[in-house]
């Protein structure tokens, strides 16, 4: 019988994973590896690459428990190869075999590597999602808009989530405006389950201090979970102590918490220890069951069927020059405080810092203090894509590019958002505490102690007019500007760009 390798990669944890559907237990060989190359095309948080390492060994103890013959490398192995072809390559020659079955990778870079092996491949789609690309091309052909709303909508009525029939429960589709409070005093949740290393985690925690300890980023106290049994646990916590008040609070950031309502599974989902839609039916259930009101729970399906599942058809829609756009020519270098913490910005301060330590920040810490603030000061952002990308412990190019370039940045144009996400201070101190401890004020828009995103707020809606004045969702905004005292106008315009200049 003729051997073939099965590609099993560190996202593709899951034992319903295409590849291993499509292969013969009996003759085929299931290749799983810990290369270089994967650590380095972008200098990840050591916390990721432990995550990773660790999860990727358990589930290969898995499928050798399973009956699979299996050949793992890992780091530090004399033989290790460097790289995911150069390892397959390695294996066909010791096993004879000349052909590969793998599942689609989630980085273009990737998939392009395995298609210039001189293997025959047989790559296999991704049936991890409920979409498959070719729906969300068939719905994305022909619209001159692609809103994620529209999309998650067909994504409910697909899997029957939320839905009473035709039409959605409660009588709303979408309940965001009920789940914009802001920081409440407390946060009556102590975050997310945390497990304590075994012996299998604590190897390749010193494995991965050893050989990237330079990396920015806290490797230690190491707390996330590394199987499937542990993920669903920590699911099982969410739902129960925390899902109720999701929804609340979920834009809210807060000095002294870090976690607030939030689930950290994505790593989770990411990796393939949890699934989407057992994750959304243990939410369902906890609705139905009177345990967790209709805005918390719908606010959290959006997240998984209809903002996950949209943004990964855009990456693959849009091909592999993506994650390079830059559709208002941003060029300013990413500034040295996001990777020291080192402003005097306390959003920033507290968001980049909880990134160091925890390999994690909300969405909104992402996308409106960390991302509003770079394409506040035109920052390039393929360097903010990669800051993204090497920070977080869930961020797989297949889901950070749309969320960096074409959500955070408007470097797509336009395709993912119809205006850009930028705000004053104003947004930041309604939904946080972070002004209360900050340096500057946010009451002031001009002045030595004016708030910078003040500032930098007119100066990229100046620098853009001829773009975004047109814009229905943003008209006010320029009448606003176009209303306002010359003189005022000209204090703003060269007092952000004193603070630019300062950045450089």
């Amino acid at each position: 019988m003729v051997t073939r390798l099965v590609l099993v990669l560190g996202d593709q944890l899951s034992e319903t994973l295409s590849a291993l559907q499509a292969a013969d237990k009996s003759s085929d060989v299931v290749v799983m590896a810990e290369v270089a190359e994967e650590t380095t095309y972008v200098q990840h948080h050591p916390k990721k690459i432990a995550f990773i390492f660790a999860a990727m060994r358990k589930f290969a103890a898995r499928l050798r428990d399973d009956g699979w013959d299996l050949r793992y490398t890992q780091l530090d192995d004399t033989e290790n190869a460097g790289s995911i072809p150069s390892e397959l390559l390695q294996r066909a020659e010791d096993t004879g075999a000349s052909e590969v079955i793998a599942t689609q990778p989630g980085e273009w870079r990737l998939i392009q590597a395995l298609e210039d092996m001189p293997l025959k491949l047989t790559m296999k789609p991704d049936t991890r999602f409920v979409s498959t690309q070719e729906e969300f091309d068939q719905w994305a052909e022909g619209r001159k808009a692609l809103r994620m709303e529209y999309f998650y909508r067909d994504m409910r009525r697909k899997t029957g989530l939320l839905m009473e029939g035709d039409d959605p429960e409660g009588g709303k589709w979408n309940y965001d405006s009920e789940n914009r409070k802001p920081a409440p005093d407390d946060i009556a949740f102590s975050g997310p389950m945390q497990f304590t290393p075994d012996e299998t985690v604590e190897e390749v925690l010193d494995l991965v201090e050893a050989r990237f300890g330079n990396s920015f980023g806290a490797l230690r106290p190491f707390w996330f979970a590394t199987d499937q049994g542990q993920a669903r646990r920590a699911l099982a916590h969410f739902i129960t102590y925390a899902l109720p008040r999701f929804g609340d609070f979920q834009d809210a950031m807060m000095n002294d918490n870090r976690f607030l309502y939030h689930a950290m599974i994505s790593p989770y989902l990411n990796v393939g220890l949890l699934d989407p839609m057992e994750v959304c039916k243990a939410a369902e259930d906890a609705y139905k069951d009177g345990h967790a009101p209709l805005n918390a729970v719908e606010g959290f399906i959006r997240q998984i069927i209809g903002w996950r599942e949209y943004v990964r058809g855009i990456y693959f829609r849009e091909g592999p020059d993506y994650p390079r756009r830059n559709a208002l020519n941003h060029q300013r270098k990413l500034p040295d405080f996001y990777w020291t913490g080192d402003t005097e910005m306390n959003c920033l301060s507290k968001a980049i810092t909880q990134t160091a330590d925890e390999a994690y920040a909300h969405h909104i810490q992402r996308l409106m203090v960390t991302g509003n603030f770079a394409l506040l000061a035109g920052i390039n952002p393929h360097e903010v894509h990669e800051w993204y990308l090497r920070v977080y412990v869930d961020a797989f190019e297949w889901v950070e590019a749309p969320n960096t370039v074409g959500m955070s940045q408007f470097a797509d144009g336009g395709i993912i958002a119809s205006k850009p996400y930028v705000s004053s201070g104003a947004y930041i101190n309604r939904m946080s505490d972070y002004c209360k401890s900050c340096r500057y004020k946010v009451n002031d828009k001009t002045g030595k102690d004016a708030c910078p995103f003040n500032l930098l707020y007119w100066h990229f809606l100046d620098r853009h007019a001829e773009r975004f004045a047109k814009n229905q969702r943003m008209s006010q905004i320029y009448a606003n500007w176009k209303r306002m005292d010359e003189d005022r106008k000209q204090t703003i315009l060269s007092e952000a760009e004193a603070f630019l200049d300062g950045l450089s």
